[in-house]
Formats: C-alpha cells, structure tokens, sequence
C-alpha cells in the first residue's frame, strides 16, 4: 500500500451478488498479491497503441497516456539533440495499432503527477524500454533513485550501447550516463540531422530478462584498468551487481586504477563474488 491509501470499513454484501462479489475481491486480491516478476504482475488483457508522442511517451486507444518507467529520452520540440530519432525508435517498435501488454512495479509509483500511467511496455516477449536503452535511442532514468527490478539490466544495456557508440552516444557528444538526472544530449545544431539516423529503427528486437547482457569487446571507451572485459569509466559508478562479468583482471598499474571499486582487497581479480 502506497502513502496516502487508507482502507476503509465496507458492509459485507449478502446473497448471491454477495458470493459474487466476494469471488470477484478475492480474485483482485491474489493479482495484486503475486510476486513481482510473476505474470500476473502484467496485464492480463493486451491493449492497443493509438499514437506515439515522443520517445518515452504513448497513447493508448482509450486515451490512456503511458510514460515508459525508469528511462528517459530527449525531449520533443525542445531541440535536444536525438528528440526525434528516439521517437522514430519507439514508433519502429510499438507503431499505431500495436498490441502491447503493461506491466507495473511494485516498488515504483503507477501514475505520475500528470496522470501518465508509468509501466513497462512489452510487445510479445520484448521489453519495449530495455530494447530502446539497449538500442542507444534511451537512457536509464531512476527518478528519486527508486531502481526498479530492471535497473541493473538497464545499466547494463546503456554502458553497452555507449561503448558501440549507438544513438545519442555518437550524435549528440554531450551525452551523459547519470541514471539519476534526465538526459541531457545537448542542443541540435544544423548539421543535427545526422542524429536521426535509421539505426535504432533498423535494429532487431532482443527478448531480454533482467539477467541478460549483451557481451562487449574492450575499445577505446572502455576503463583501461579493466582489461579484459569493456566496462566504461564512471560516471555512475557501478557495482559488481550492475556488470555482467565475473573474476575479471583488474590493472593497478594504469591511471585511475580500478574505479568502480570491483577489486576491494587489491590482488588483480575483480568481482569475484556475487
């Protein structure tokens, strides 16, 4: 129960409309209480798409406005770089009279001070606001540092998406990775239209689970002190927990050794727990 929700007492209904209402609160009541990653934490009936505002922002066919949970995108009209190309994302993927499912998470708000219904967006087995911070077109948003069950996943997607240079990451240089502050990708100058490249409309769905991280080589964006594996230099800085690598070499003789802080007790292996 979230603040400001209060029970009230209720008369116990009685005849058969009471059996039935009684069956239909029970019914409410084992949704509402299934476990988080179940399916019941997911509509039971799909819904359909009527149009695409921006890139993290939709429109249901009953009116229904929907602000994909835990990203953010540039804002339209704005003349933040990537506005538009992020909108295109979205639209490739949930264009108009898409049927999609919702699926809401308990440790975070439903509704936003607008009135948006904030969820997930999965069409089919995808995760709509994964696959768009995976494709560079979005980037993790954890409002207030509520991190919601796919924080990590979503790190982990956007550290990758960086390191390929995909989206906003190329186009707009003043990109930041902060999940706690909303994207900012800078002002779109003339030669902008270069940032509404066809490359995250062009890039295939990936199903993925908050496990699931695509594997990175080792570029020029990645912290010199870890070698072997690709992991960007902070900010933010990460844990073990938001990396998909496990006993990795980890170099002191390099500037800035170990900064994310994965070889506590300094003997060269990083994360070797957990």
């Amino acid at each position: 129960m979230r603040r400001g929700q209060q029970h009230l007492p209720q008369r116990k209904p009685s005849g058969l409309a009471g059996l039935l209402a009684l069956g239909a609160i029970g019914v409410v009541g084992l949704l509402s209480t299934a476990a988080p990653g179940s399916s019941a934490a997911v509509s039971a009936a799909a819904v359909t798409v009527r149009s695409v505002y921006d890139g993290d922002t939709l429109t249901l066919v009953g009116g229904e406005k929907v602000r994909l949970v835990q990203i953010d995108t540039p804002e339209l009209g704005s003349g933040e770089c990537y506005s538009r190309a992020a909108r295109k994302a979205l639209v490739a993927i949930v264009p108009a009279g898409s049927r999609i499912t919702l699926e809401t998470d308990r440790t975070l708000d439903r509704v936003d001070r607008f009135g948006r219904l904030l969820r997930y967006v999965r069409r089919g087995p995808v995760n709509v606001n994964l696959e768009l911070v995976r494709r560079g077109a979005a980037a993790p948003y954890f409002y207030e540092h509520e991190r919601g069950r796919y924080a990590a996943a979503f790190m982990r997607a956007a550290a990758a998406a960086r390191a390929a240079k995909r989206g906003p990451w190329a186009a707009c240089p003043r990109t930041r990775l902060d999940p706690y502050r909303q994207v900012d990708t800078g002002t779109s100058g003339p030669p902008a239209r270069a940032s509404a490249a066809p490359a995250p409309a062009a890039a295939p769905l990936t199903a993925t689970t908050p496990n699931e991280a695509a594997p990175t080589s080792p570029g020029s964006n990645c912290a010199p002190s870890y070698p072997g594996v690709c992991i960007p230099p902070p900010p933010p800085d990460l844990d073990c927990k938001d990396v998909p690598y496990r006993r990795f070499a980890v170099r002191w003789d390099v500037p800035d050794p170990d900064p994310h802080h994965f070889d506590g007790d300094r003997d060269g292996v990083g994360c070797e727990t957990g």
